[in-house]
C-alpha cells in the first residue's frame, strides 16, 4: 500500500497538532495487514499563517519585494514544518526524513511566485520508501532550471501532493480544517450540504471560479493521471469527499455547487477602440506582466469610442496598476476605472450539459432579490455573474434555496 497524505497550514499550526499527526501516522503504519508494506509520503504546508507573516516581513522593507527573494523567503515556512514533523515521527520510533522541493528535484518553470511543476525525480523518495522511511516533503516549492528556489502560488501544496501521487502511481489524501467539499462555503451558508463525490471537471471549475478548498492545477493533474483525490478534515473519523471520474458518479446533479470569489478586481476601460489590434495590445501587455485575466466583456468592435471590461485576481493589483500605467501611455485618451467592491458568484454542475433553464433561474433570482450584475459568463458546466460584495450573502442564500443546495 502506498499513499500521499497532504496536511494544510491549519492542520500543522501548533506543535501539538504536529504531534497528533505523527501519532496518527504511527497508527496507520501499525494497522496495515501483516506482511503488507505501508509506504507513506507526507506533504506539508507551512505552519498556520507563516507564509503570510513572511510576506508581511518582506513588505515592511518594500511594498514590491524582488520575486526571486520572496520565493526564497516563503519557502522557509515549509522547511520548518517538515523538519518538525520528521522529528516528531522519529520521537515515536519511526524512520523519517524531511526533504525540500529542491532535494526531491521538483523541477519548475514560469515566473517567480507563480511557477508550475514540469517534472519530479522520485528516485530519492523511492529509495527511502524501500528502506521503510516516512518521507516528509515540503509542499508549495521547487527549483527552476538555473537552481533558484521557486514557489507554486496559492494552493501550491495541493499541487505538490497530487503531482507526487501521480509520479508515484498512488492515491492522494488532502487534509484540511473542513470536513470535505460543500455545495457552498458553509461559513457563508450554514445549511450547505457536503458532497460525497464530485467529478474532476466540476472541482476544477469550482476551483478556477474561486472555491478555496482545492487548487485547480492539482485537480487538473489528478484528472490527467487518474489520481483519486480524497479531501477531508484532519484526524476526523467522518467521511470526506472523493474527487473522481464523472463515470463514478451515478446521480449527476444539475448544479453541484456555488463558488464565491471575493478576491476580484473589475477593470473597465472607456474611450477604447475595440479593434482587434488594440485588444491584442491590451491583453498581450497583461499576459507579459503575468496577470491572470478572467471575465471579459466589450461593446461593438466597430465602435471607435468603445468600452471593454475584464476581471483579474485582487492579489494581482500591484502589477495590474503598473500595467494600466503602461496601457495609458499607449492609449492616452482612455478612461480607466477599477473596482474592488465586487465579487464573482458561480454555479457549477455537470448536469448543465444536458439540462436547460439554469441561466434563466439565475436571472430570475437576480430579479427576485433586486440585485444588479456587472458581467456574466458561461461555460458548458458553469455560469458566473459579477455583483457588488454587499449583495453576495443575500444572493447566495436565495440561489441555494432555488437550486436546493
Amino acid at each position: 500500500m502506498r499513499i500521499v497524505k497532504k496536511y494544510g497550514g491549519s492542520s500543522v499550526a501548533t506543535i501539538d497538532k504536529i504531534k497528533n499527526i505523527a501519532q496518527h501516522l504511527l497508527e496507520r503504519k501499525n494497522n496495515v495487514l501483516k506482511g503488507e508494506k505501508c509506504e507513506i509520503v507526507v506533504v506539508l504546508s507551512a505552519m498556520g499563517k507563516t507564509t503570510n507573516k513572511l510576506i508581511e516581513l518582506a513588505k515592511e522593507i518594500t511594498p514590491s519585494p524582488n520575486p526571486r527573494e520572496l520565493d526564497a523567503l516563503m519557502a522557509t515556512g515549509e522547511l520548518q514544518s517538515i523538519a518538525l514533523l520528521s522529528i516528531a515521527l522519529e520521537n515515536l520510533g519511526l524512520k523519517s526524513i524531511s526533504l525540500s522541493g529542491s532535494q526531491v528535484a521538483i523541477k519548475t518553470t514560469g515566473t517567480h511566485t507563480k511557477n508550475k511543476i514540469e517534472t519530479i525525480d522520485t528516485k530519492i523518495i523511492e529509495r527511502y520508501l524501500n528502506e521503510d522511511y516516512i518521507v516528509v516533503v515540503a509542499g508549495f516549492q521547487g527549483i527552476n532550471i538555473i537552481g533558484d528556489t521557486t514557489t507554486l502560488g496559492r494552493g501550491g501544496s495541493d499541487t505538490s501532493a497530487v503531482a507526487l501521487a501521480a509520479t508515484l502511481n498512488c492515491d492522494c489524501e488532502i487534509y484540511t480544517d473542513v470536513k470535505g467539499i460543500y455545495s457552498i462555503d458553509p461559513r457563508v451558508y450554514k445549511d450547505a450540504k457536503k458532497i460525497d463525490k464530485i467529478s474532476y471537471e466540476e472541482m476544477m471549475e469550482m476551483a478556477n471560479l474561486g472555491a478555496g478548498v482545492m487548487e485547480a492545477r492539482a485537480v487538473e493533474i489528478g484528472k490527467k493521471y487518474g489520481v483519486k483525490i480524497y479531501v477531508g478534515e484532519t484526524l476526523s473519523l467522518e467521511n470526506g469527499t472523493y474527487i473522481c471520474d464523472m463515470n463514478e458518479i451515478i446521480e449527476k446533479r444539475v448544479v453541484s455547487g456555488i463558488s464565491i470569489n471575493e478576491n476580484v478586481i473589475m477593470v473597465s476601460i472607456e474611450q477604447f477602440s475595440n479593434f482587434p489590434k488594440n485588444v491584442s495590445i491590451l491583453f498581450s501587455l497583461l499576459a507579459k506582466n503575468g496577470i491572470n485575466v478572467d471575465m471579459i466583456s466589450q461593446s461593438d468592435v466597430s465602435d471607435i469610442k468603445g468600452h471593454i471590461a475584464f476581471t483579474c485576481p485582487g492579489t494581482d493589483e500591484i502589477i495590474l496598476d503598473k500595467s494600466l500605467v503602461e496601457l495609458k501611455k499607449e492609449f492616452p485618451d482612455i478612461i480607466v476605472g477599477k473596482r474592488r467592491d465586487v465579487g464573482k458568484i458561480s454555479l457549477v454542475g455537470i448536469g448543465m450539459i444536458s439540462n436547460f433553464g439554469v441561466a434563466a433561474k439565475v436571472f430570475e433570482t437576480l430579479a427576485e432579490t433586486e440585485i444588479s450584475f456587472h458581467q456574466c459568463t458561461t461555460s458548458e458546466i458553469s455560469i458566473s455573474v459579477i455583483i457588488n460584495k454587499i449583495n453576495i450573502i443575500k444572493f447566495v442564500e436565495k440561489l441555494a434555496k432555488n437550486f436546493s443546495l
